[in-house]
């Protein structure tokens, strides 16, 4: 046990949240943190001054970072602490220690007897000022608590069903919703840094796959996005095929977005109460409040045994006001989350834009538990709120108790989008450097649907988008919901094909039919298409769709030939299957994994495919303890 325990830690040790600029000569600058009595912190964020670039400190508190400079000024910053700025050199290695923030220091222990308090209202809608506020969710932070939090796993996840291989001849036309959510990828990486493999139904590869961004063309013409296709080697399957299917959103700069009536919907229960909940929330969304424009506005919503509405609609030059709101909020109570989504989307509709963008920004750890909890209800109100045109955004908080099958389920429903925040690193990149992205909607219900040729398809498998799979009726069906793009976002999928003459032991028997023939049409043994790849999509306020079309050839690019896209994407959905333990897996292995990714990880300007890297070495090391142990 002494060896598992050492290795797991060495596995985790690995990982360092690296970031590189793609510059000619780089300097690797480390150092240490600790708190004031030299115990190690992790998780500390140590950024660059005046940049993203950073990395976070790893179990004993080290971190090292690459800087195109030799000496820098860094940023450290972790929950609890006062921000602390020192300099670093290459080749110098430093010990910083954090200061308690003030507000801790006056940490007071919430007694049982004090929960009924909870149970009170926030706050009505009358307009009170918020200088004579005293309720729950709404307390300075002198009597902020922390409560120790409970030892055991109540997270959970919807179980999935990996999609199989369809035979083209009896089933040519696969359809699905697009999904830019990247939640899954964030949620495993805070399970692995913690020494631990993901539940395998935490695992969803599309949105591993869709957390990176892809290097695809700039759309052009009339539609709000463009379409890349690209077709090789199937690396864990050789004899297979793999499609590549990617979308490129319009990039549209800040200054060029609509006005922005954003409703903040902050779960103030007790179970947030915890240094990676709430006060990680807080931090959050003054990091949103500081992208806000002054023809942007702001109302605040909390809820715990019951809602209220803590800041009435502010503009986004007044972020002072904005950014007190929010550091007054305070954990504590039940959770009563049907009534905070009724009472937010009221707001949002009272105070609606046309022509801007109308959205609910949900944070919470999903536990619901007072009133209208069930996913079902919860799902019913997001439904019929959704009509209102107001959008939702989902952010997922915490550990031990996070309910992602919840959040997953809010966000579809709502024509929304779901994100994981494991840390302020987390945070920056969904609210900052893809606001436009995670905030403002430039196509809805966007449906693929794919027809390939049985003259040169056998079979064929949607690798992820196991939630998002439709009928193929449905592709026509202006009626049915699907998913929504974001200004830059990128969409990724992947399709592993079963050439015509290849033995598969994934696919039954193709059996005559008694009262029909299943004739090709000439066109389909006359052509080298190997598919054709149809979009439908709507505008943010229009209720007919748009259709594209685009046919895909297979022009046996070899794998070592393909792009670095391709192969960074095939690397993600590989490790993804690792995790999984995936019956499709074939060949692929953890070493094999690393080196696809490592030969595909392009500029990477910003590290996330670097750090991808190490996880795919510590998990591997996991599995090496493991097997030991044994």
């Amino acid at each position: 046990m002494f060896q598992k325990n050492i290795l797991l830690a060495l596995s985790v040790l690995l990982l360092g949240f690296v970031s590189f600029r793609g510059t000619d000569k780089t300097y690797e600058l480390k150092g240490k943190v600790t708190d004031e009595a030299g115990q190690a912190l992790s998780g500390v964020t140590v950024l660059l001054k005046g940049s993203t670039t950073g990395a976070m400190t790893d179990l004993d508190g080290s971190f090292n970072l690459i800087s195109p400079d030799s000496c820098a000024t860094l940023e450290i910053s972790y929950i609890g602490f006062e921000v602390k700025e020192a300099k670093v050199c290459a080749g110098k290695p430093i010990s910083v220690k954090l200061k308690a923030s003030k507000m801790l220091e006056e940490v007071v222990v919430v007694e049982d007897r004090k929960a009924q308090e909870y149970e009170r209202p926030v706050l009505s809608k009358a307009k009170k000022e918020m200088s004579s506020l005293s309720t729950p969710g709404i307390a300075g932070y002198a009597n902020r608590t922390y409560a120790p939090q409970p030892n055991f796993n109540t997270e959970d996840y919807d179980r999935i069903q990996e999609n199989r291989f369809h035979r083209a001849t009896q089933e040519p036309q696969s359809t699905f919703s697009i999904d830019v959510d990247a939640a899954s990828y964030s949620n495993l990486r805070r399970f692995i840094n913690n020494g631990q493999k993901p539940p395998e139904d935490a695992v969803r590869i599309e949105e591993m796959i869709n957390y990176f961004d892809y290097e695809y063309p700039e759309p052009t013409g009339k539609h709000p996005f463009s379409i890349t296709t690209e077709v090789s080697d199937c690396p864990w399957q050789p004899k297979h095929r793999l499609v590549h299917i990617g979308l490129q959103g319009k990039h549209t700069p800040s200054e060029n977005l609509p006005a922005a009536n954003l409703v903040f919907l902050i779960d103030v229960s007790g179970s947030m109460n915890a240094a990676n909940k709430l006060p990680l929330v807080q931090t959050s969304f003054k990091l949103l409040a500081d992208q806000l424009r002054p023809q942007d506005r702001v109302a605040i919503v909390v809820y715990a045994g019951a809602a209220g509405l803590v800041l009435e609609p502010t503009t986004g030059n007044n972020k002072t006001k904005i950014k007190e709101a929010i550091d007054k909020l305070q954990a504590g109570g039940s959770t009563a989350g049907g009534e905070g989504i009724r009472l937010a989307y009221q707001t949002a509709k009272e105070h609606f834009i046309k022509g801007g963008n109308n959205r609910v920004i949900l944070a919470s750890d999903g536990d619901f538990n007072v009133g209208v909890s069930s996913d079902g209800e919860l799902v019913r109100i997001v439904e019929e709120e959704r009509k209102s045109g107001v959008y939702l955004t989902v952010l997922g908080y915490g550990m031990g108790n996070y309910k992602d099958n919840k959040m997953q389920k809010l966000a579809d429903s709502g024509n929304g989008n779901h994100a994981y925040i494991d840390n302020l690193d987390e945070a920056r990149r969904v609210l900052v450097s893809e606001f436009g992205g995670t905030m403002y909607t430039i196509a809805k219900d966007v449906k693929l649907q794919l027809e390939f040729n049985p003259a040169v398809v056998q079979g064929y498998r949607l690798i992820g988008y196991e939630n998002r799979v439709l009928n193929n009726a449905d592709f026509d069906d202006d009626q049915k919901d699907a998913g929504e793009l974001g200004a830059g976002h990128t969409v990724t999928a992947l399709y592993e094909i079963i050439p015509v003459g290849i033995e598969s032991k994934f696919l039954a028997a193709d059996k005559d039919l008694k009262y029909q023939q299943r004739d090709l049409k000439p066109i389909a043994n006359r052509s080298n298409e190997l598919l054709t790849v149809k979009f439908r999509y709507k505008a943010p306020e229009a209720d007919n769709s748009q259709l594209m079309e685009e046919v895909v050839m297979d022009k046996n690019v070899a794998l070592s030939k393909s792009s670095d896209n391709f192969r960074w994407s095939a690397a993600v959905a590989t490790f993804g299957m690792l995790l999984r333990n995936s019956e499709f897996k074939g060949e692929a292995n953890y070493e094999q994994c690393k080196k696809l990714a490592a030969g595909a990880r392009g500029k990477d300007t910003e590290g996330y495919r670097a750090e991808m890297i190490r996880m795919i070495e510590s998990v591997g090391l996991m599995g090496k303890t493991e097997t030991a142990e044994k």
